[in-house]
């Protein structure tokens, strides 16, 4: 090939080559490079015959051959590879995984999510992948809901500060950083608001709503440089986001004046086909998309020749294609895959996937994601010697810890037995690892959880897709409990490891209930019955409902999925190795019927209860114990009028609070700042979140705090869907937790 073709010229702008290459592309070239599909399939049909420009999901032993087919293709673009790497490189054997979305939330840390990434990326860079499906942006509010452990919670500011982290960690210094890789923010928008939690379902949504809680995070990633977005499965107002103009084309790419590149999730385009049925064939589906200014196309085989015979039928023009192919090659030209494709470095592999400098901040973000939530004082353990029984169905389960989008969770046929053993340490490994000398520990399991059956539709979806099998929850077993129980009785204490499996978690897998699944309520009842301390630790996807022998334990910490150093970060915690400083990044409910329980509803006349519970949480958002305690006091509004001077004006609300570890133990403290509007012309949320800061505090000491929140933030979303900042009485909320009774409050007064 002449190296007189201007797109191989490094030298020139990336819109010139961009230009020239588009130029020299025939209609399949342009249609292929729109596609990304499956690297399970076959390489040569995809590459070779349908010029496909993306690859996801491909196994360690396919990338060679399917960069060698890209070797004899005529213009030889190179191909921009993918995967799912939500919280680590989920499907490359001995990578770093790190607790779940939801486990990092918990850390309020928006510069250790950043390293997280950053680390993240190093290794994903290594084995030839361009870009990353991560982070999740939507909102969890309903806890049935299969994804929850994918998001960040339920506050639309944390949500923004934490994935702006991550974005900026993906991404690093810029794409022609060899280790820099794509992020995406998914899935936009409104995708977890379905009805009844179950996945994918139609969300309804309205705008003026998806304006207020569901938008502003992606609109922040947006303006801060996140180069992908990743569309959602959902419809709603009866249109798909892959095709909802205003979304995507008057908001997204209007409004935000976003220039990034936008892909389907999978199959998007199929399912207005086989499953929406909102199009009659591919054609018309190609075409739709197309206009509605999709970019890649993920695994829709079928689009190939849906394009061509759309634009075949005149539904849509070759030139349609142009800026759609422009973008995925902008991307690929700024990563600098023309001159670098970037194939996997097995040297390079060798250093970083897996490093011990990645374990080391796997298990700081491990230890920083637990949060406990209940302690009589039983925490931390002590004593010369003691004997401690560790049992429950998670006590010794790797897998369920890496939760979902890890090795064992089923989405890749090449690592279904999941990342080496060795990397990863149970609670039951912890303890057995951690517990000083002359200490004991034993353990049984107790309970299981639950087996599978097939589901009694078929095994597979119409698109061809498996279907996951239908869970049986597992009988409770007497021999099981009598261990455990015997266990129990000859404990000083008992730590009970419960939760859920990944069965329970993910896509198409949402839940009917939220309560322990399985033997496991019969075991913690047998348990509290022994009148041993019993410490109740869950590892699960999401709030569960905890029944009232785990509500009474001496103490309960919730781990979510907390990756493969979370055991031993539980134990620490337990023997008083760390001090627990994680916070809820979202609600528990006392009851499935509750739901939805996030903290900034709505006033509502009766809206605070039912007949027969009210809808007062267990365990709230922004909730999190010590083992000291911290007091504020002295909460002062420094600049009690401001102006909000159309947009702000620059203008801020400042305030500081003094905060006090009156206790005899350290504490990381995250000091929370809501913000109500007194009177508003739209019913509003009665608090939210506008900011929060972590203050390190030792035994016996004091800090003044800070706090700086613009005027600008302090909005509204009017009746007219407008973001606007309204004049009048506000309040500033500031205190350990989105409990109204431990927050202090101060008035402030904003002008026109």
């Amino acid at each position: 090939m002449s190296t007189a073709h201007p797109y191989l010229d490094p030298t020139l702008p990336v819109a010139e080559r961009v230009a020239d290459l588009v130029g020299r592309m025939t209609l399949e070239e342009k249609i292929g490079q729109m596609m990304q599909l499956c690297a399970e399939e076959d390489l040569e049909d995809m590459v070779l015959r349908k010029h496909v420009g993306s690859i996801l999901h491909t196994p360690p032993d396919r990338m060679a051959r399917a960069h060698a087919y890209v070797a004899q293709t005529r213009l030889q673009v190179p191909l921009l590879v993918g995967e799912d790497c939500i919280h680590g490189h989920s499907f490359f054997a001995g990578a770093t995984i790190y607790p779940t979305q939801l486990g990092m939330g918990a850390t309020w840390s928006a510069d250790l999510l950043e390293r997280v990434a950053r680390a993240t990326a190093v290794e994903v860079a290594s084995t030839g992948t361009h870009w990353t499906f991560s982070p999740v942006l939507c909102i969890a509010r309903d806890l049935r809901w299969g994804r929850v452990s994918e998001t960040f919670g339920e506050d639309p500011f944390l949500i923004g500060e934490l994935s702006s982290a991550m974005v900026r960690g993906y991404q690093g210094e810029g794409l022609d950083d060899p280790t820099a890789i794509l992020a995406t923010a998914k899935h936009f928008a409104g995708y977890s608001e379905t009805q009844g939690g179950r996945d994918a379902s139609e969300a309804d949504i309205s705008r003026r709503k998806l304006r207020s809680w569901f938008l502003p995070p992606f609109e922040r990633v947006a303006r801060e440089g996140c180069r992908t977005f990743m569309l959602g499965y959902q419809s709603m107002d009866g249109v798909p986001v892959t095709v909802n103009d205003w979304l995507l084309s008057d908001v997204l790419r209007g409004e935000w004046g976003y220039t990034g590149t936008l892909i389907t999730d999978w199959d998007n385009v199929g399912r207005m086909v086989w499953e929406q049925k909102i199009q009659p064939d591919h054609a018309h589906a190609a075409a739709a998309a197309v206009r509605a200014g999709n970019d890649l196309v993920m695994t829709t085989p079928q689009f190939f020749q849906g394009a061509l015979d759309a634009v075949g039928q005149g539904l849509i023009a070759e030139a349609d294609l142009d800026p759609a192919v422009g973008r995925i090659l902008t991307l690929k030209f700024e990563l600098g895959l023309f001159e670098d494709p970037r194939h996997p470095d097995a040297e390079r592999q060798a250093a970083v996937v897996g490093s011990a400098e990645h374990a080391g901040l796997n298990l700081e973000v491990a230890r920083r994601s637990l949060v406990l939530l209940r302690n009589d004082g039983t925490l931390p353990f002590a004593g010369a010697t003691r004997t401690v029984a560790v049992v429950g169905p998670n006590a010794d389960d790797a897998d369920t810890q890496q939760g979902d989008w890890a090795g064992s969770s089923g989405q890749a046929r090449w690592i279904l037995d999941g990342h080496p053993r060795e990397m990863s340490e149970t609670v039951l490994d912890g303890f057995r690892d951690q517990a000083p000398d002359g200490w004991t520990v034993t353990h049984a399991r107790g309970a299981d959880i639950l087996t599978v059956g097939p589901d009694p539709e078929g095994a597979f979806f119409p698109d061809g897709q498996p279907r996951p099998q239908v869970v049986v929850p597992a009988e409770p077993d007497d021999a099981m409990i009598a261990e455990a129980v015997a266990a129990a009785e000859g404990a000083d204490y008992v730590v009970a490891v419960v939760g859920d499996r990944i069965e329970l978690v993910g896509e198409g897998r949402s839940t009917a209930t939220l309560d322990l699944v399985g033997g496991q309520v019969a075991l913690l009842d047998a348990l509290a019955a022994t009148g041993t301390p019993m410490v109740v630790v869950v590892i699960a996807s999401k709030p569960l409902v905890l029944p009232a022998s785990a509500r009474g334990a001496a103490a309960i910490v919730w781990a979510a999925n907390p990756g493969m150093r979370g055991g031993r970060a539980v134990a620490e915690l337990a023997l008083g190795l760390i001090e627990p400083s994680g916070r809820l990044p979202i609600s528990f409910a006392e009851h499935v019927g509750q739901l939805p329980v996030f903290y900034n509803q709505l006033p509502g006349q009766h809206g605070t209860r039912y007949a027969d519970l009210t809808q007062r949480t267990p365990f709230a958002f922004g909730e999190g114990l010590s083992y000291t305690t911290v007091e504020y006091a002295d909460l002062e509004v420094l600049t009690p009028q401001v102006s909000a001077g159309g947009t702000g004006a620059g203008e801020s609300v400042r305030a500081r609070v003094t905060v006090r570890n009156t206790g005899s133990r350290p504490a990381l403290e995250t000091v929370q700042v809501y913000v109500h509007d007194v009177v508003t012309s739209v019913t509003w949320a009665e608090k939210e979140l506008k900011t929060f800061r972590q203050v390190e505090l030792a035994p016996g000491a004091s800090e003044v705090v800070e706090i700086e929140v613009p005027v600008a933030d302090c909005t509204l979303v009017d009746a007219a869907g407008r973001r606007v900042v309204e004049p009048g009485a506000f309040e500033l909320l500031v205190g350990p937790s989105s409990r109204d009774e431990v927050l202090l409050r101060a008035g402030f007064t904003v002008s026109a």
